[in-house]
């Protein structure tokens, strides 16, 4: 439960980081391309072994981590369409709402058993995503579906296929390295990106990036090791993430960034510690 947490509150601290990169002019494009070389630099670093570089590509885990890297650089540029196009709460039910897809993974692939209390805590917890994050019913514009649905399907992908490479391909003494080769792949892309359309780097988005990649390495590590708990599946390992995310980013929102809270939200964080309380029992 240890790694769950610490997945949960360093996953909610890069949404608080982005939260600061807007209200400091940060550019989020430079800092996201910075952050995977810095956790690429993490991950190295943690790996206790010997690393000969002309062996990863022979790893059963190379091509797995090849198709995530491409993943986590086109779900980023998803979210900030559908942000864009359909507004920020759309984003972030499509984003959350995604959990549907990992979850029906591990229970049809790995045979993981749900008790009906689970299940019931399990349709609780999409209520709570739903009720938690639409703020205003503005934001939900008709037409411009396309986004949000790939949006929908590419985080669940993400999820998905994390799972299924941490429990058939790496061993959890190669978490590290292969973490570290995910966020490399991801921040070659990045930087191909950046050459088609180059900008000055300033030294603040350096610095952001930094911070933003020693945040998003241990995310990722703490999550891996979360799926590798004895007594609880992925699918309530990534409902619980997913949903404690969505509370505490909402939460800290209020607090440190003064948002405002609907009724539908008070409700919905109510909904979800029901939800996390019942899958947790």
């Amino acid at each position: 439960m240890v790694h769950l947490l610490l997945s949960i509150l360093f996953s909610s601290a890069i949404f608080v980081a982005f939260k600061l990169f807007s209200k400091n002019n940060i550019n989020t494009s430079q800092a996201i391309i910075i952050n995977y070389f810095i956790a690429f630099g993490i991950g190295v670093s943690c790996y206790e072994k010997d690393i000969n570089f002309s062996d990863i590509p022979e790893k059963s885990w190379f091509f797995g981590a090849i198709i995530l890297s491409f993943l986590f650089i086109t779900v980023f540029n998803l979210m900030a369409l559908t942000s864009q196009k359909n507004g920020v709460s759309v984003a972030s039910v499509a984003g959350k709402m995604s959990i549907v897809i990992p979850v029906a993974f591990g229970i049809y692939l790995y045979n993981e058993e749900l008790t009906l209390q689970k299940i019931i805590g399990i349709i609780l917890a999409l209520f709570a995503v739903l009720l938690t994050t639409i703020k205003d019913k503005s934001a939900v514009k008709k037409g411009n579906f396309l986004f949000p649905i790939l949006l929908f399907l590419g985080s669940g992908i993400i999820d998905t296929l994390i799972k299924y490479m941490q429990s058939n391909h790496v061993s959890n003494s190669e978490l590290p390295l292969f973490s570290a080769i995910l966020f490399l792949q991801a921040g070659v892309l990045g930087v191909i990106s950046f050459i088609l359309k180059p900008a000055k780097i300033h030294y603040k988005n350096f610095i952001a990036g930094v911070i933003l990649g020693i945040i998003n390495y241990n995310s990722i590590i703490y999550l891996l090791k979360a799926l590798n708990h004895k007594t609880m599946g992925s699918a309530e390992i990534f409902t619980i993430n997913n949903v404690a995310i969505v509370m505490l980013t909402t939460l800290v929102g209020l607090l440190l960034f003064k948002e405002k809270l609907t009724l539908k939200n008070w409700i919905g964080i109510s909904i979800a510690i029901i939800s996390i309380l019942l899958i947790t029992q």
